[in-house]
């Protein structure tokens, strides 16, 4: 039986875990934990992995071989149905279900609005790797958008935050007092803005911290591993980032990725190889590949990471405008 990775997967509550697709035998996970090992070879090419939609993946007609560079698991077929089918498309102007608008904090200066099903809870924050977050409002979709419209051009915050910006900073955050503070500025003076749709409820402000979550800070205890692995795992200290240096630009067929996790926050995780490298692996590339564990004889022998990667880009400037 064959199974297509479909990158990270988050849920409210629980840590992240890896999603696999079996075409005819639906979807599964493997869940993670800081401390683990991760050792695996890309195999099989990489394929486009469908549409998901109404809680079931449709496969691609085509099959399509896809660039082990792409973030995107999807050939362009499927990802023009997946847009024209999405809440951000504003195809769905008659969608009854409640929508969140929420500030989200990625680093100082790195706030950025959005919106969420509210059945969907705070999973799509943990997606975002947000840091933090607090809920702005809750009401009908429309009421949502014109709400997230109001805080871009008032107040000059961006929808998005591109995820190589997110890693930048991620090693060097302020304290958790500092993160909520700026977070309430900014929400009280999202909500005292004027135009503000009168179907939104306003919601008070009440921030929700994730760098626990994400193992970037509150280290939970040490490595404990031995052989191959025990030199890094033993200088790591699970639940801590302690900075990155390098992120995975691609897979390659016959590829190998290898090491200790020790952190993780939205499509990525933060692994530290036997050599001390601190390497950063964005799961979205991973979509699409089938990933072969490497067995006992293979981790215990000079086995190293062998895709190609890239240096992480400084960190931006802080944000202009209000924040």
């Amino acid at each position: 039986m064959t199974w297509w990775c479909t990158g990270v997967r988050w849920r409210v509550g629980g840590g992240p875990a890896l999603g696999w697709y079996g075409e005819g035998k639906g979807e599964r996970e493997s869940p993670l934990a800081f401390g683990d090992v991760l050792a695996f070879r890309a195999v099989g090419g990489r394929r486009c992995l469908g549409v998901w939609r109404g809680g079931r993946r449709t496969p691609c007609p085509a099959g399509a071989v896809l660039s082990g560079r792409g973030t995107r698991a999807q050939c362009a077929e499927c990802a023009g149905i997946d847009r024209a089918h999405s809440v951000a498309a504003d195809t769905m102007a008659d969608d009854p279900r409640p929508y969140h608008v929420y500030l989200a904090w990625f680093g100082s200066g790195m706030v950025k609005v959005g919106i969420t099903g509210v059945g969907r809870g705070s999973a799509r924050l943990l997606e975002q790797g947000a840091v933090a977050f607090t809920w702005l409002g809750r009401g009908p979709l429309m009421a949502a958008r014109r709400a997230e419209e109001l805080l871009r051009s008032a107040l000059g915050v961006p929808d998005r935050i591109p995820y190589a910006q997110k890693r930048a900073v991620r090693a060097a955050l302020p304290p958790a007092g500092e993160r909520a503070a700026e977070l309430a500025t900014a929400h009280a003076t999202a909500v005292a803005l004027a135009g503000w749709p009168e179907s939104l409820e306003r919601l008070p402000c009440e921030v929700v911290d994730h760098a626990e979550v994400f193992g970037i800070e509150g280290g939970t205890g040490k490595g404990t591993g031995s052989g191959a692995e025990g030199a890094a795992e033993g200088a790591a200290e699970v639940g801590r980032l302690g900075g990155v240096g390098a992120v995975v630009s691609e897979l390659v067929e016959g590829g190998v990725v290898m090491g200790t996790l020790v952190a993780a926050a939205g499509p990525d995780l933060h692994l530290m190889e036997r050599r001390g490298r601190r390497l950063v692996v964005d799961t979205r590339l991973l979509g699409g590949w089938q990933l072969e564990a490497l067995g006992k004889a293979e981790g215990a022998a000079d086995v190293v990471s062998s895709v190609p990667v890239k240096p992480v880009k400084e960190a931006p400037a802080l944000q202009g405008g209000l924040f």
